[in-house]
């Protein structure tokens, strides 16, 4: 009777009972300040995604007069009419498109090449080789000395212009590298070599299929590089069948083509005011495809970031 009377006078339990209470709500308030901060974060970074749809699918006058906020005013589709209509939009995604497909297949098969040799404790001299690859990370000729090296090349003016001077990337091969050595042991490569075979037949037969987490995460970088690039266009290319998107793209933005978009027999009025419209629409129409991606390969996305961190 005692026992029972001297229980229910401690409501809080033993010493460890308490502890274990206080431990858990300190982890509950951490999670509350968690998921409070990753909230506010959220909406800041989807609120200009957010706008930038609302305002694509606005009216003209609802836009300039500073009525969106969040939902579309008075919705209309006209802005992605004009963009549908307009022929030089369409011809550079299809230059983008072709450069993002070409130009990342050679980014990877370049960057396999270079990591895999690299990963291999057994290649005299790779010290030096991956010194010379991380020292061009920091320091680079300049943007007079690459213009010339390409000019004295004849790729001025050619889609080679957009695919050769960035063929490969240091941190990719980091990337790579770091993934081989971490993920295919040497006993495995020893055990193929017993079996007869050589080091492409390896690489093609039994690193390849090993790595498609890290290749898929390359082929993100590579290919968001692409579809995003437009300095090296706006430097090598002056010849406008050559555009990519972001070129066109930009040349909007700073309203360069707005009377071709809307039309000579457009009043000024009319002009501007589709012109902000058009703006966004193109925005969506640009990015529209990454977005999709993304998503495919996000899984990946994480794990390959943490590969490039490790030691190797």
């Amino acid at each position: 009777m005692v026992t029972r009377l001297a229980v229910r006078s401690d409501p809080l339990g033993n010493p460890e009972q308490r502890e274990a209470r206080a431990r858990l709500d300190g982890d509950t308030v951490f999670l509350v300040a968690v998921y409070i901060i990753l909230s506010v974060v959220a909406v800041v970074a989807a609120y200009p995604l957010v706008y930038v749809v609302s305002a694509s699918f606005s009216s003209p006058l609802a836009l300039v007069s500073g009525r969106v906020w969040l939902l579309p005013v008075e919705p209309t589709i006209d802005a992605y009419i004009h963009v549908y209509e307009n022929q030089s939009i369409w011809m550079g995604y299809r230059n983008t498109v072709f450069y993002t497909v070409v130009g990342t297949t050679i980014n990877v098969i370049l960057t396999i090449l270079a990591a895999y040799p690299l990963s291999r404790r057994d290649l005299k001299g790779r010290g030096a080789l991956m010194m010379v690859i991380v020292f061009t990370m920091f320091f680079r000729g300049g943007l007079i000395p690459e213009y010339l090296v390409v000019r004295s090349l004849g790729m001025v003016n050619t889609v080679w212009a957009m695919l050769i001077p960035n063929a490969i990337i240091a941190f990719n091969v980091i990337v790579m590298r770091t993934f081989f050595q971490t993920n295919i042991p040497d006993e495995l490569r020893d055990s193929a070599f017993m079996d007869g075979a050589t080091n492409t037949r390896f690489l093609i037969s039994v690193v390849l299929p090993l790595s498609g987490p890290a290749i898929a995460v390359i082929i993100l970088f590579y290919a968001v590089f692409h579809w995003n690039s437009f300095f090296q266009a706006l430097i090598y290319l002056s010849n406008r069948q050559l555009y990519p998107l972001q070129l066109v793209l930009r040349q909007i933005l700073i309203q360069t083509q707005v009377d071709e978009m809307v039309g000579s027999d457009a009043g000024f009025t009319e002009r501007v005011l589709r012109g902000e419209a058009l703006k966004y629409a193109v925005i969506i129409v640009a990015s529209l495809p990454m977005l999709m991606l993304y998503p495919f390969i996000q899984r990946f996305f994480v794990k390959g970031v943490m590969i490039g961190a490790l030691k190797g």
